[in-house]
């Protein structure tokens, strides 16, 4: 039988299908055009479109609606029916089924038949479809549905629809995974579903696994889209030497657009119930996350009661002058990270930072007030607490045509409570003028700068720390530093290996400082710089202004790059070394090494074809032929994953030399660790990471990690495990006759993907291996500027 066209309808039924008679004569005229366009990239059929972005009149029930269907069957003008390839639409509701029948009286259409239905955001496959016209509301029977703009599909006995993007659905189930896949699935009685809010609600589920029921609820509420929403995130389950069997329920709380908060409930086997919790904020003042953790008891450790850590941190800039900066973390006891996983530190930290600083900049100068204190977590000396800093700065470039000026001033108060230690005020005041030079091929660049400096110290107690016997209340100092530097760019004419464009850039720098002796100055906040390449060409040896090492030297060093066609660094290296006019102001001597010369610095970069990365650098001492510090990361990269080796050393005596504090209860001899990690894609759906660190000093292995995770199209499951050394027993001091006591720990996460979230993991991972605490951390070895 030939199919019924919309001009033969219009004239066989005289009173309007589905809406008034205007409406429906308006639409039949104008056909299926009207239907909202589709997509250009990819044409689906209208009835697997997602519409939401697609605007939708107001009043969706006064729509003209489109009919088109093989046969008509009408009595006495109360009723309509329609058989064979039926598609109605209106506005972004479409319905095809084998029969559709209006009930005038009612104004409700009923599809029976192979029905299927879209609303532009569900589509579902019914026995049976009934749309009440009057309400725009649609029921569903015995169905199978679809979201059409995020992952989604379940069944249900019965659908309805009682509002624009509300749907209910009775005994019905729920689930992320593509059609085929029924890895897992939320049933319930009732499901409540809110598009616009999108989330779901569910009344008596229970979740299953293959079929299997896992655990029961009486509710739960389900995010369904990308919108933050309140409740529970993926448990994780664990197992460790040390805490024994752990379980982390982690909760959301949505609780502003602006603020947020997650708690998680940490119970631990052998230790008790941990709450954590990070509330993150943003403001006009910037962004800042406050973190902190609560043992109320510590069954392993019942003398240390309460057991807590805190960490505040901000960030932020107001009206363009004013930044902001906070950083606060303290803990109940210098044991914490020891005993304890903790996302505010790691059990290498000795020390916690507590401070807080407000700047106000302007194009010439700049302003701050700074307080700064620290908690030690270890039973050495306490360092000063500076309360507060008041810093202005001043800045006048080309105050003539090659002259810049520039001043530094302070005024910092330093308290302490080391007993015998001595308090400060220090007033710092540094004028300064620079001479530079530059063009196409170098530059030079000269520095003439008055630190003038004036103490004022008590407090101190000569017969407990006779260190301080040379102290005085009052010191004025004023110096002068002067340096000269000047670097040359050189570029060869003939290309490296037919294939590089290389250039050499020396660099040489004169450094003159007074040799005073400061021994009547307290430290307070200055100590000795890392004496790298980088470091040969440091004006000043410390940081800080409590010394000023005197220098009458010579530092010269070059720097060689590589470049390909393209112009991207592919390598370099570079080398230096200081001549010391006055030898005895050299600093960086190892035991039996008077020179006149510094230990050589030496770093280099390789980067070929994007695939092979290298760093490295040491310093070695020519005179006494002694290494005294070396690193080097050599790593792989290919598709799917990279491998990567390490190596790291520090002689003891360089390290003797260069700390005032006693080594042997940190380190044996020296340095001298080494590193394997890698990660690789098995397959689409499995992914394998590991690390691997052994001390060659102790031939002992310090940390080793590995890690396997699944992921599925709707889910997804990570193991780690890790094996780490806590502590040693005596000490590590008295290696050989010491061993050392390993924490083993192993970790389940798993979780589902899709209804607004992505596969990821409750611990917070510090190295390579998520979902495993690490303490030797992944190392990107590539520096050069790409």
């Amino acid at each position: 039988m030939p199919r019924f066209s919309r001009t033969l309808l219009a004239a066989s039924i005289t009173t309007a299908l589905f809406v008034s008679e205007a409406h429906a004569e308006a639409s039949l005229d104008k056909g299926v055009q009207d239907m909202p366009a589709f997509g250009q990239c990819q044409v689906l059929d209208p009835i697997d479109q997602c519409l939401v972005n697609v605007p939708a009149p107001k009043n969706a029930k006064d729509l003209p609606v489109n009919v088109n269907a093989d046969n008509l069957q009408a009595t006495n003008n109360n009723k309509a029916t329609y058989s064979g390839n039926v598609v109605v639409t209106q506005g972004h509701k479409r319905i095809t089924a084998d029969n559709v029948t209006y009930h005038k009286k009612e104004n409700v259409v009923v599809a029976t038949g192979d029905v299927n239905f879209s609303d532009g955001q569900l589509k579902a496959v019914s026995d049976k479809a009934t749309d009440n016209l009057n309400t725009n509301q649609f029921t569903l029977s015995n169905t199978k549905y679809n979201f059409l703009c995020e992952p989604g599909r379940g069944t249900a006995v019965y659908v309805s629809n009682s509002g624009k993007a509300l749907y209910q659905i009775d005994d019905g189930s729920i689930t992320s995974c593509p059609e085929g896949n029924d890895a897992w699935r939320l049933r319930a009685s009732s499901i409540d579903i809110n598009k616009n809010d999108e989330e779901a609600t569910f009344y008596n589920p229970r979740f299953e696994i293959q079929n299997v029921p896992v655990f029961y609820l009486p509710y739960l509420v389900v995010p369904i889209g990308k919108t933050r929403k309140t409740g529970f995130l993926y448990p994780s389950v664990s197992y460790g030497s040390t805490n024994g069997f752990t379980t982390e329920v982690p909760i959301y709380w949505n609780l502003a657009p602006n603020y947020d908060l997650t708690t998680n409930i940490k119970n631990m086997q052998e230790r008790g119930t941990q709450l954590d919790s990070k509330f993150r904020y943003l403001s006009t003042y910037g962004s800042g996350t406050i973190n902190s953790e609560y043992l109320p008891s510590d069954k392993k450790y019942p003398d240390k009661g309460a057991r807590w850590g805190v960490q505040y941190t901000h960030s932020g800039i107001f009206e363009q002058n004013w930044k902001f900066n906070i950083d606060y973390s303290k803990v109940s006891d210098i044991d914490y990270f020891s005993d304890l996983d903790s996302s505010i530190g790691t059990r290498s930290d000795g020390q916690l930072t507590q401070e807080a600083e407000a700047t106000y900049r302007s194009n010439n100068w700049d302003a701050s007030i700074l307080a700064r204190s620290f908690q030690i977590l270890n039973s050495s000396s306490q360092p000063y607490k500076l309360l507060p800093q008041l810093s202005f700065n001043y800045y006048q470039p080309q105050l003539l045509k090659h002259l810049d000026f520039n001043s530094v001033s302070e005024l910092s108060n330093f308290t302490t409570q080391q007993a015998g230690e001595p308090s400060a005020t220090r007033l710092h005041v540094e004028p300064g003028i620079t001479i530079p030079f530059s063009n196409t091929w170098g530059t030079w660049k000269t520095n003439l700068q008055l630190p003038m400096t004036y103490y004022y110290q008590h407090g101190w107690d000569s017969s407990i720390d006779s260190s301080t016997s040379d102290l005085k209340q009052n010191v004025t100092r004023v110096l002068p530093v002067f340096s000269s530097d000047a670097k040359v760019v050189l570029e060869s004419n003939n290309k490296f290996l037919d294939e590089y464009t290389q250039t050499l850039e020396p660099e040489v720098k004169y450094v003159y400082i007074p040799d005073v002796n400061q021994d009547d100055i307290g430290l307070y906040d200055s100590t000795q710089l890392e004496t790298d390449y980088d470091g040969l060409f440091r004006t000043r040896k410390y940081s800080g202004y409590d010394r000023y090492q005197g220098a009458n030297q010579i530092t010269y060093g070059a720097t060689s790059r590589f470049f390909d066609d393209d112009y991207v660094e592919r390598a370099n290296i570079a080398f230096g070394q200081i001549l010391y006019l006055n030898k005895g102001l050299r600093l960086d001597s190892t035991s039996g090494n008077e020179s006149s010369f510094s230990a050589w610095a030496l770093q280099g970069d390789f980067n070929y074809a994007d695939d092979w990365f290298y760093h490295g650098n040491l310093q070695y001492d020519s005179e006494i032929s002694t290494l005294q510090t070396a690193s080097t990361y050599l790593e792989y990269r290919f598709d799917g994953g990279f491998i990567q080796s390490n190596y790291r050393y520090v002689n003891k005596d360089y390290i003797s030399n260069n700390v005032s504090y006693d080594t042997d209860s940190i380190t044996v001899d020296g340095i001298s660790q080494a590193g394997l990690l890698g990660s690789y894609k098995l397959s689409r759906k499995w992914s394998a990471t590991g690390q691997y660190f052994y001390d060659l000093t102790t031939d002992s292995n310090i940390e080793w990690v590995a890690g396997l995770k699944y992921t599925s199209d709707c889910w997804y499951i990570a193991f780690t495990y890790s094996n780490q050394v806590k502590s040693w027993n005596p000490s590590v001091s008295s290696y050989p006759n010491a061993v050392p006591e390993y924490e083993n720990n192993f970790g389940i996460n798993f979780g589902i993907i899709g209804f607004g979230t992505s596969v990821g993991s409750s611990s917070s991972a510090t190295g390579l291996v998520d979902g495993a605490s690490t303490s030797l951390s992944y190392t990107n070895p590539f520096f050069l500027n790409n």
